[in-house]
């Protein structure tokens, strides 16, 4: 398998040989060209800056972890770094550790959604969010050119650890103006969370256990041994689903290996939807808002989320007489897009929630107290509440191309096919999607393999599948 190098990291598989997986000598690499990067960042800062050089690392239960996490905190001693290691954490408590730490900088060492083969390294700045696209592909020059300097031996860094950034983070979560800490406690939740093998079994527990959440966990043992295909998507989570029929549960609760997505099952043991976990959220946070502000200043609350996701989430935003933007697919341009309007909650339909008035990252954490909060505020069940959101369905298709295929040319004729019709709205920030009254089509090329997504969503999944289908039959008699 090629690594894989990209603007917020690089990843790929453990072993093998050099130059086709992640391999110690690419950790190497890429920590030190980060740490150089880091380092002249720091260097064209105002002169009253503080001469301190630290990086917070973190890292997911991945088998691979402990030896990635030694060549991570090594390479960054030798380049003269104080290093935070904060053990076994999730992505968005990494995150939120680079700013209590008032760090330059943080590596989170995990792979994400990927099977147990897989891990990465994932870059933050010093505001613990994802670098920016020019940032990361200044790392992936320096990277390429291979021109560093260690620190000599009077200057090593060293490593410190601190195991309090869990509790922490759970204690951010219940500080949190919308997080109803009592209306939680009064409802005596009961709740099952599959957390994977990984670092979600161990701080969901301190979370249920601080909102007074009855729980039991699946999967809970932080071993890296993946007991099933770990995104958090309905094909993969037959054991949970068929735990829920059995009764006795409020809710059910899953997350991926390093706790930044979020999906809910109903208490009869139905999906929610993974789209709808934002939707959700987001439902409640403007609800609470049109209250506090008496209705008042409806029409400055925004919301955003990217071009993939579903169109509820605008639905919702209007009916609270809110306004909704769309992002470019991925994390940062969402929390771009979402600084630039000032928007009160967005984030991605794969279940990442961000909440700003917790940080500009997608958290479960944040997630889960925010949703039951709206359960138990209203005192509906989770079925319940899915049926007060609009209902769509979205169909998602891939188009496989040729290495030579012009993929930009294919989609600039896809973009003026429609370039004329009224009943279209064409938006090309991220590819090309066409939004028409009652359903959209986006389609967008791969970064990492050479492919056409093709999303598509309408009332029903007959509907979409049929319109991704039709753009997809005409790139097919493009390259004819």
């Amino acid at each position: 398998m090629t690594l894989i190098k990209s603007i917020s990291g690089i990843r790929g598989t453990i072993g093998g040989r050099t130059g086709d997986t992640l391999n110690p000598l690419d950790i190497v690499k890429f920590t030190t060209a980060y740490a150089t990067f880091i380092s002249r960042m720091k260097r064209g800062e105002s002169a009253t800056t503080p001469d301190s050089r630290k990086i917070v690392v973190g890292r997911d239960g991945r088998i691979s972890g402990p030896m990635v996490r030694d060549i991570v905190c090594g390479t960054l001693v030798g380049m003269g770094y104080e290093v935070v290691d904060i053990g076994l954490a999730t992505t968005p408590t990494t995150e939120l550790a680079v700013r209590w730490h008032e760090a330059d900088g943080g590596i989170i060492i995990t792979a994400s959604h990927n099977p147990t083969q897989w891990n990465a390294l994932k870059l933050l700045n010093s505001e613990g969010e994802f670098l920016t696209a020019a940032d990361g592909a200044e790392v992936l020059r320096l990277a390429e050119a291979e021109d560093f300097d260690y620190a000599p031996v009077e200057r090593l860094g060293r490593v410190v650890v601190d195991d309090t950034m869990n509790r922490r983070h759970v204690a951010s979560v219940l500080d949190l103006r919308l997080v109803d800490v009592e209306a939680i406690r009064r409802r005596h939740f009961r709740v099952c969370a599959d957390t994977i093998n990984s670092v979600g079994g161990i701080i969901l527990p301190e979370l249920f256990q601080a909102l007074g959440v009855d729980f039991e966990i699946l999967n809970g043992e932080c071993t890296g041994q993946f007991a099933h295909n770990p995104e958090p998507l309905e094909k993969n989570l037959g054991g949970i689903m068929e735990k829920m029929r059995q009764g006795g549960f409020d809710l059910g609760i899953v997350v991926d290996p390093d706790v930044d997505r979020l999906a809910f099952i109903c208490e009869d043991g139905r999906m929610f939807g993974e789209e709808y976990t934002l939707v959700s959220v987001a439902d409640y946070v403007l609800g609470e808002e049109v209250k506090a502000k008496g209705g008042q200043l409806a029409a400055a609350l925004m919301t955003v989320s990217n071009l993939s996701s579903t169109r509820a989430l605008r639905d919702i935003t209007e009916r609270h007489g809110g306004k909704y933007c769309a992002a470019a697919v991925g994390e940062v341009n969402v929390t771009t897009k979402m600084k630039e309007v000032g928007a009160v909650i967005g984030g991605e339909g794969n279940g990442g929630v961000i909440y700003p008035e917790s940080h500009y990252g997608r958290d479960a954490l944040v997630g889960i107290g925010l949703f039951l909060s709206s359960l138990a505020q209203k005192g509906c069940t989770a079925s319940e509440l899915r049926h007060t959101l609009p209902d769509y369905q979205i169909a998602k298709n891939r188009i496989d191309l040729t290495p030579d295929t012009d993929v930009d040319a294919i989609l600039l004729k896809v973009k003026q096919m429609f370039a004329d019709d009224a009943k279209a709205e064409v938006n090309d920030i991220d590819g090309v999607k066409i939004d028409f009254p009652e359903a959209w089509v986006h389609l967008r090329k791969s970064n990492t393999e050479p492919i056409i997504r093709v999303y598509s969503e309408a009332q029903t999944m007959a509907e979409a599948d049929e319109l991704g289908k039709r753009l997809m039959q005409v790139v097919y008699d493009m390259q004819k």
